[in-house]
C-alpha cells in the first residue's frame, strides 16, 4: 500500500546522506518531495501541510547525534511524526517496535462487553463482524453476534453463516453464537426504533448465556441519512456500547474520511477497523483516519480470510512505511504458528541432516497460514523494496505441496531414494515437469547438507556460510532453522533459495 512513499522516504535519505549538518534548505529540498509522494497517495491536505511544516521545525538546526549521519537523524524524526500522525504516542515513538499500547477491546466482568460496529453501506462492516469473532474466539473469549441490520437484504443471513463459520474453522474452544430476529426484517421502516429493540434483547440474551462479548451488526447507512444516524444515536443510548467501532473502507480513500467524520460527531467512535488494508490503494484513508475523525484506528483487514484481521501499531506501520519492515509483527506471527517444542524438535533434526519432507511441508503450511509470501516476506527489513518489482507466484508453493503430496513415506524420508523413474512418477502424480521435482530434491537435500555442517560452526561462520551459498537460510528466521527450496535470491537480502530457476514474474 506504501511503496510509493516508502521510496520517496529512501530517496530523502540517500539525498542527505554524506551531508555534515540538516540545513534549511536540503531539508525543504527533501521534504518537498515528501509532500508531494503524501498528496498523490491521496493524504488529507490539512494533514500534509502539518506533518511536513512539523518535521521541518522539528529537523531545523537540529546538530546530528555523535555516531549518526543527517540522514539518520532524520529518520528519527520521520519516525516519531508517523507515530503521531498514525495515532500512536510520543513514549510508543520512544519504545520503538516493542513498545506495548493498550489493547484494542477492554473486557468488562461481569460481561458482556458490548461492541457497537458501524459504518458506510459496502464497507465490509458484517465480513468485519465475523473477522473480529474470530479475533476474540483465538483469545478465549466467547462472542454473540447480533444482527442488527434489518435493512440489507440477506444480511440476517450472512451474519448466521458467517458466525457459524467462525465456530467451525478458528481455533480456540470458546463458544461463538448467533443472535437474530428475522421476523423484524418485515417490520423494519415500518416503525421506528425496530433495529434497537432487537439490540436490547440481545444484551439481555448475552448476559443470560454468560457471554463474553456481544458484537452488534448494524445497518450500513450514509452520513447524510438523518433517520438512519438517528437510529444509530438511539442504539447507543439503549445499550450503552463499551466500544463504537467504525468500519472504514481504505480504497474509497477521503470520501470515506469525510463521512467517518460524520459518524464521530454524532457517535462519539472511539475506534476504526480499515478495510481491504493489503490492497494497491495509495494508502491516504490510513495515514489521514486519526487527524481527519478524530478516532485511532484498531485493527486493519489484511485478506479475505476469517483470521485476516491485524491489531492496528502505530510504531509498527511507521517502521513499514519508512521501509525498515516489521520483524516483531512477524515473530508475533510466527509464534502463533509454530509451537517451541515443535520449532526445537525441528532444530534437532536439521543439526544432524535429518529433516524430512514431512517435516518441511509442516514448516510450509505454517508459513502459509500467516498470510500471502509477499506479505510475510515485506516485514523483513530491506525485502519489501527489493519486491516491489516482482509478482510472487504463490502456485508454485502449491505445486511444491502436490509433489511433496506425491511421494511415499519412503521417499520423503529420505530424499536420496528419489531416482530418476521415482521422479518421473511424483511428477505424473503432481502435475509438474521433472525439472520442478528435481529441482526441489536437490535443493532439500543441500538445505540438509548445509545444516549438518552449520551445525557445528560459529555464528560468524555460519553468517558467511549462508551469503556463499547464495542465502538459502534466509527465510530461516522466521522459523528456527527454516529453509525455502525454490524461493529466489533478492538482490541486497538474503531472503531467498539456494538456487534454481527464480519464481518470481518481472512485472511488464
Amino acid at each position: 500500500m506504501f511503496d510509493r512513499l516508502t521510496d520517496t522516504f529512501q530517496g530523502l535519505y540517500k539525498k542527505l546522506a554524506g551531508q555534515s549538518e540538516l540545513s534549511e534548505k536540503n531539508v525543504r529540498d527533501a521534504i518537498a518531495e515528501v509532500r508531494g509522494a503524501l498528496l498523490e497517495a491521496d493524504v488529507h491536505v490539512d494533514v500534509v501541510n502539518s506533518f511536513c511544516d512539523r518535521v521541518v521545525k522539528e529537523s531545523l538546526g537540529h546538530e546530528v547525534t555523535k555516531g549518526l549521519n543527517p540522514a539518520q537523524e532524520i529518520v528519527g524524526v520521520v519516525h516519531r511524526e508517523l507515530v503521531r500522525l498514525l495515532g500512536g504516542s510520543a513514549d510508543e515513538a520512544e519504545a520503538g517496535p516493542t513498545a506495548t499500547p493498550p489493547p484494542p477491546i477492554m473486557r468488562i466482568s461481569p460481561g458482556p462487553t458490548v461492541i457497537m460496529m458501524c459504518g458506510l453501506q459496502g464497507s465490509g462492516k458484517t465480513t468485519t463482524c465475523g473477522k473480529l469473532a474470530a479475533y476474540l474466539k483465538k483469545r478465549g473469549r466467547s462472542v454473540m453476534l447480533a444482527a442488527a441490520d434489518l435493512q440489507r437484504p440477506a444480511a440476517v443471513e450472512q451474519l448466521e453463516t458467517v458466525s457459524k463459520q467462525v465456530q467451525a474453522e478458528m481455533p480456540g474452544g470458546a463458544q461463538v453464537s448467533f443472535y437474530a430476529e428475522p421476523e423484524k426484517v418485515a417490520e423494519y421502516g415500518k416503525a421506528v426504533g425496530v433495529a434497537v429493540e432487537v439490540c436490547k434483547r440481545a444484551l439481555a440474551a448475552a448476559r443470560e448465556k454468560g457471554i463474553d462479548t456481544l458484537i452488534l451488526d448494524t445497518a450500513g447507512r450514509l452520513h447524510v441519512n438523518d433517520a438512519l444516524m438517528g437510529e444509530l444515536a438511539q442504539v447507543n443510548r439503549a445499550v450503552s456500547p463499551h466500544h463504537i467501532f467504525l468500519v472504514v473502507d481504505s480504497m474509497t480513500g477521503q470520501d470515506a474520511l469525510a463521512s467517518a467524520k460524520a459518524f464521530h460527531s454524532r457517535l462519539e467512535v472511539d475506534g476504526l477497523i480499515l478495510t481491504k488494508f493489503d490492497s494497491d490503494t495509495r494508502g491516504g484513508a490510513a495515514l489521514s483516519a486519526r487527524s481527519v475523525t478524530g478516532a485511532t484506528i484498531k485493527f486493519v483487514g489484511v485478506g479475505e480470510k476469517l483470521d485476516a484481521l491485524e491489531e492496528f501499531h502505530a510504531v509498527r506501520a511507521a517502521g513499514r512505511i519508512l521501509g525498515m519492515g516489521d520483524v516483531v509483527s512477524l515473530v508475533e506471527k510466527a509464534q502463533q504458528e509454530v509451537s517451541e517444542d515443535e520449532a526445537r524438535e525441528l532444530n534437532k533434526k536439521l543439526a544432524k541432516g535429518q529433516m524430512g519432507f514431512d517435516d518441511f511441508l509442516k514448516q510450509l503450511k505454517a508459513l502459509r497460514r500467516m498470510g500471502p509470501m509477499r506479505q510475510i516476506l515485506g516485514m523483513l527489513p530491506g525485502v519489501g523494496s527489493a519486491l516491489k518489482d516482482f509478482n510472487l507466484d504463490e502456485k508454485h508453493l502449491d505445486r511444491v505441496e502436490a509433489m511433496i503430496s506425491s511421494m511415499t513415506q519412503k521417499e520423503k524420508n529420505d530424499a536420496e531414494l528419489i531416482d530418476m523413474s521415482r521422479r518421473k512418477r511424483i511428477a505424473r502424480g503432481s502435475g509438474v515437469s521433472v525439472d520442478e521435482v528435481t529441482q526441489l530434491v536437490k535443493q532439500f537435500s543441500a538445505v540438509n547438507k548445509m545444516s549438518k555442517q552449520m551445525a557445528s560452526m560459529s555464528a560468524m561462520d555460519k553468517i558467511r556460510a549462508v551469503k556463499e551459498m547464495g542465502g538459502t537460510g534466509g527465510i530461516g528466521s522466521m522459523f528456527p532453522g527454516m529453509s525455502m527450496p525454490g524461493m529466489p535470491k533478492l538482490k541486497g537480502t538474503s531472503a531467498g533459495g539456494g538456487g534454481g530457476k527464480s519464481r518470481f514474474k518481472k512485472r511488464k
